[in-house]
């Protein structure tokens, strides 16, 4: 059966689209670098959006970039509103999106458990084989 999606996820999604282009191509701040728009949670009326965001430069540039974004957020609400018809164009909350990173972590964690078992196993085989001169001839 195939996923409807409301019409909140919609403007979600439209709003997430039109951010990112507009960040990338009209925001001069030279804070707002390399910028992903990972998600973003709309109001059900429409009033506020978190903006999920993340960064290729990692967590220690993040307070910069989130200031670059907080002060560029009245031109891109207006933008938004020439671009999105909708009644009431959201106040937008930006909020460092730690997923991305967290994943890795556990990515990592992960690869580092199968290298430890597969080491551990074949540590176990190699002390389970007992030689063969040690067999008494029957």
């Amino acid at each position: 059966m195939a996923k409807t999606f409301s019409r909140g996820d919609r403007v979600a999604e439209q709003i997430r689209r039109e951010l990112a282009e507009l960040i990338r191509m009209e925001v001069k701040d030279p804070r707002v670098g390399f910028v992903t728009l990972t998600s973003v949670e709309v109001s059900p009326d429409y009033s506020h959006a978190k903006v999920f965001f993340t960064t290729l430069e990692g967590e220690r540039a993040v307070p910069e970039l989130a200031q670059g974004l907080r002060r560029a957020s009245g031109f891109l609400r207006r933008e938004l509103g020439r671009r999105i018809r909708i009644h009431t164009i959201p106040d937008l909350h930006w909020v460092y999106d730690r997923s991305i990173e967290r994943g890795a972590q556990l990515s990592a964690l992960i690869d580092e458990a199968v290298r430890s078992d597969a080491a551990h196993g074949d540590e176990a085989e190699a002390s389970d084989v007992a030689p063969d001169a040690e067999k008494p001839d029957a």
